[in-house]
């Protein structure tokens, strides 16, 4: 997450967030660290028990086998003895989802991997290829999750999905886990720069030149050819490369982008080597890219993104449905610390690197106007200070004095104000600047529905900042 116009004294970076949309997927028993001397197996298993102390501790993947000594199941790791000793502990064998599978473990083997990255690509590759029954048995019915990019294209999207096409895509899985593929096209998209959204962008159309990109751009983590900043063939390159590494080829990809690197140098083409060079450090650090889950991006069930977007612009008067949405929300810790926090939605769905945290610096007690006031104007001060474009909704956890506030702040810095509303909790009544009276939304439209999701974020994620300094005071941390 990045930071915001506070100085370290006043602003830490959040613990990751937790996916709700993949409870069900995440892998089970990890958590503590692994004591070997804690193993407690039946003799059967405890050959395959003993060979686990010799796994290393980096990423990888490992295989369990029968007595026939068929793979039954493959499992990624961060840490492999950690994680794969874990199925030999107590716990494992009284767990309802992974008894059976216990029981029938006879060997165990393993396959490093350079990153988590490629640990959940290697996973994902080996049990399409082998087909391992406990792979499928553990995941109670359930799609599993894909990588999809579109082929038909000028300008082919990537996509997370659990109902993939069989026509124009490439499709990548399945996987075991959406936390972990979701976190991994985040840390990808930094490199490949690929784009996520889901506009049909036509290469020859010269109105695309006038089209405001995301702040995915603003924050190099696209190209932009929503605004054709990039050539269809550059991006296709792009794209090329990305699914190069996506199939193993990584040591292929690498040699090849240097290669590519020097030659543009010696064209002079300083500013495509120098992209080159970037994303080749990218790739070779992978495994310093953090836990994936810290990367992920929680699934959206309850509301449809296009149908929400579509009717924010009817009720709000927009000329077309508003690309980002940021929102934001006061917490109290006994009174005595409030901090705030600001969310941000891009395209209907939630983009973590965008969210951010405040202290509350200038104000004295419990002062929800006030405090509004300072986070709007810290907000949008260092938007406009680094030229970056404003969100098209800006919505106020709040009343009409909420709003309010929010207004003045952004009047005093001299600021055309976005789309800026408020959503008040108890009867979820939308206000907007200059009518006394809230919007007439239904409680069952689409549009309140996103709201209500991107106001119930915020507050989640400034409880989640409240609750951290709460307990670093009581614990002394």
């Amino acid at each position: 997450m990045t930071s915001d116009d506070a100085s370290a004294d006043d602003f830490e970076d959040d613990e990751p967030a937790e996916d709700p949309g993949a409870d069900a997927e995440t892998e089970t028993l990890e958590g503590a660290p692994f004591d070997t001397d804690a193993l407690d197996v039946e003799p059967n298993r405890l050959a395959a028990a003993t060979k686990v102390r010799l796994f290393p501790t980096t990423s990888g993947v490992y295989l369990m086998k029968d007595g026939a000594g068929r793979v039954i199941y493959i499992g990624k790791a961060k840490n492999l003895r950690a994680r794969a000793g874990s199925y030999f502990l107590r716990a494992a064998a009284e767990d309802r989802r992974t008894a059976e599978l216990v029981r029938e473990i006879r060997d165990i083997d393993y396959l490093e991997a350079e990153s988590e990255v490629d640990a959940l690509l290697m996973e994902s590759r080996l049990i399409k290829d082998i087909q391992p029954r406990f792979n499928s048995d553990l995941k109670d019915d359930k799609t599993f999750p894909y990588l999809q990019i579109t082929t038909h294209e000028d300008y082919p999207r990537v996509e997370f999905t659990r109902t993939p096409r069989h026509k124009g895509v490439k499709l990548y899985g399945p996987f075991t886990s959406a936390g972990s593929l979701r976190g991994a096209i985040v840390v990808l998209q930094r490199i490949f720069k690929f784009r996520t959204c889901t506009l049909d962008i036509d290469a020859t159309d010269p109105q695309w030149r006038w089209y405001r990109p995301c702040l995915l751009a603003s924050i190099g983590q696209c190209t932009a050819p929503c605004n054709l900043r990039i050539t269809k063939e550059e991006y296709r390159g792009d794209i090329n490369r990305l699914r190069t590494f996506l199939e193993g080829g990584k040591r292929k990809l690498l040699e090849e982008m240097r290669a590519e690197m020097l030659a543009s140098s010696g064209r002079l083409d300083f500013e495509r080597a120098a992209r080159l060079r970037d994303e080749i450090r990218l790739l070779e650090t992978l495994d310093q890219r953090g836990d994936l889950e810290e990367h992920v991006q929680p699934e959206v069930f309850l509301v449809d993104p296009k149908k929400g977007l579509a009717g924010l612009a009817k009720v709000l008067g927009l000329a077309a449905p508003p690309r980002v949405i940021e929102g934001v929300d006061i917490a109290h810790l006994h009174g005595n610390e409030t901090v705030a926090s600001l969310v941000q939605f891009i395209d209907g769905l939630p983009f973590k690197a965008g969210y951010k945290r405040y202290r509350i610096k200038g104000v004295s007690g419990i002062d929800d106007y006030k405090s509004i006031h300072e986070v709007v104007s810290r907000r949008f001060s260092r938007l406009v200070r680094e030229g970056a474009s404003l969100p098209d909704v800006f919505l106020v956890d709040g009343g009409k004095g909420q709003l309010s506030a929010a207004m003045a702040a952004l009047e005093s810095l001299g600021i055309e104000a976005p789309c800026v509303i408020s959503l008040a909790k108890r009867e979820e009544e939308v206000f907007v600047p200059g009518k006394s009276e809230p919007l007439k939304i239904s409680r069952d439209a689409y549009s309140l529905r996103l709201l209500e999701y991107v106001r119930d974020e915020a507050h989640r994620f400034a409880q989640h900042y409240h609750h951290f300094l709460r307990r670093r005071r009581t614990l002394g941390e």
